[in-house]
Formats: C-alpha cells, structure tokens, sequence
C-alpha cells in the first residue's frame, strides 16, 4: 500500500482514512470491530477520531467513538498498524485549547483509546482566547511526555493557521504538521483560496473531512424524496440538491461508467489527486460500503475526467 507521510513528520499512512464519528453513532460496536479490521487488514491505517464523538446523538455524552476504537484495539492486537487521530476543543466537556483542558481532554482521550499514546492529536477548532504560544506549548510537553506524536489543526483559517506556524518557530515549539478543512467536489472555495496554498507552503499533510459532502458524492441523493433514505445523513445533504450539485453528480457518473467504477470512488480518486491532499476521511456503515471506498485508492483518472470534474465544480 502506498504511503504519505503527514507533513514533515514521521508519520505515514495511507492514502484513504476511516472516519471514526460515525461509531457509536450510525454504528454499534460489534459492526464498528468488523469495519476496523476490515480496514486494517486491507492495508489501511489511518483511523480519526474525536473526544467529542458522538455526543450529537440522542442518550450519548461524546467520548462513545474513543472507547469503541478502544476496546477494539485491545480485542484485536493492532495497535502497531495503525495511526490514531484524535482531537480536543469542541465537546463540551473539555472546551477549547487552555493548557489545563488540553492536559485533562488528552489524559481522557488516552484512557477512552487505551493507548499510551496517540499519533496525531488534533485542535478540533480555532480557540482565539487562549494565545497560540500558550497552546502550543502544552502540545510540547505532551510530546516531550511520549504522550502525543504529532500535532495538527482542524477548521483554522488561513491567518491563525499562519500565525501559529510563525509562532512555533519563534518559540522553537511543535508546529500542525496536518490540516483538516473541510473539502470536497461540491465544497470548493473556502480550502482552495487560502488553505491550499499555505497547505503546499510549508508542507503541511491535509486529511480533508466530508469528503464525499455526506453522502451526496456517492449519487444516492438526486432528488428531495432521497433524502428519507438516510436519517442520520439526509438533512446535511439538501444544501447540495442545486443545479450545481447535480452537474457534479452527472460528471461524476459520466467518469465513473468509463472507468466501470461508482460516483463515490471517482470522487475520492480525484481528492487523492489533489496536490497537497493526503489523505480523505470517509466513512463507511457497512462492509460493502467499505469496499467501494477502498476501491477509490486504484482509480487512476485521465486528465481530461479530473478536467470535466473541475469544470462541474468550479
């Protein structure tokens, strides 16, 4: 399987990772296992994660995908294959990026993955009260303490995320090797204007959420009565039932019978084309699902369909 490294560290994974929010969630735990190892043992290894996940749903407090990653790491024995992402500053019980609530949210988030140590920790958000100097500093003794790996940001913009690369190297502290923005065929702009090009700048390593705009990608939602087919995803899909959306959708189709391939495969094939893109988080509810994601990895697109997918996007 190939690898890419995240950012300048040390870290490589490959080129697809698996979106933890949806364990615990749209997931049990006995599907969430037979979903990891299938991941796993098909090459894979970045699994991300967060403390916050999925504290949305009915009866859950968050922290519910942590611990299911968990248990799972101590039943199956892989710990040593994969990457754990995981991050801090949105759940309600650990707000923001204060020292003290970085240092209490990670010793959480440590006992939740049963883990000494966690690959990537990521800031969830942007915490503007709390200096950057301050925040980073604490990822330091975290790393310093073996407890954290690398470090990267999750919704910064383009000025903070800036800001804090200048302030790490003043300060001679650890900087975000990884970026997670928002991105997608349909959701164009707000990464490519400012994001993409610092991304390419300083060489930061960029696992894009929403990859396939919450299912719409995958060509299951084409009209509003569609969208009673998933309750946990249909709502965040109306925005996307545009004539914009639509020409995305036909592109798609139209590259995806050529290659004998589906639209959420041609749409992951083009993010992993993407200059910059590491590596997509999608996620998967059942085993065939995961299948047609993992597809995605062996699509090579021509340079005239990832064309005709900029043109319909753009």
């Amino acid at each position: 399987m190939q690898q890419r490294p995240l950012g300048k560290s040390s870290l490589t994974v490959a080129p697809l990772a698996f979106g933890g929010n949806v364990f615990g969630w749209s997931v049990d735990e006995k599907r969430s296992f037979a979903l990891l190892d299938a991941f796993v043992d098909a090459g894979f290894n970045l699994i991300d994660t967060a403390d916050a996940y999925s504290a949305w749903v009915p009866g859950n407090r968050g922290g519910e995908s942590e611990t299911i990653i968990g248990k799972w790491l101590r039943q199956s024995g892989k710990r040593d294959h994969v990457v754990i992402a995981t991050k801090v500053a949105k759940w309600n019980e650990h707000p923001g990026l204060s020292p003290i609530n970085i240092r209490q949210a990670v010793e959480g988030s440590l006992q939740r993955l049963q883990t000494d140590v966690i690959d990537l920790y990521q800031a969830h958000q942007d915490d503007a009260t709390v200096p950057l100097h301050e925040t980073l500093g604490e990822f330091s003794r975290l790393i310093e303490e073996g407890k954290v790996r690398v470090i990267g940001a999750s919704n910064y913009n383009a000025d903070r995320l800036e800001e804090s690369l200048q302030v790490a190297a003043r300060y001679t502290l650890p900087r975000y090797e990884t970026l997670q923005p928002e991105y997608n065929l349909v959701s164009r702009a707000g990464y490519e204007k400012e994001l993409e090009p610092l991304a390419l700048k300083h060489g930061l390593g960029v696992i894009n959420y929403y990859a396939l705009a919450s299912g719409f990608l995958s060509g299951k939602y084409r009209t509003q009565a569609d969208l009673a087919k998933s309750v946990a995803r249909g709502g965040g899909v109306a925005k996307y039932l545009n004539p914009k959306g639509l020409a995305v959708l036909d592109a798609l189709d139209k590259v995806a019978a050529a290659h004998n391939a589906r639209p959420s495969q041609v749409a992951l094939a083009w993010l992993m084309a993407r200059p910059g893109i590491t590596a997509p988080i999608a996620s998967a509810t059942s085993l065939d699902q995961l299948d047609e994601l993992l597809g995605a990895t062996t699509l090579e697109l021509h340079r005239d369909e990832i064309a005709l997918l900029d043109n319909a996007s753009a």
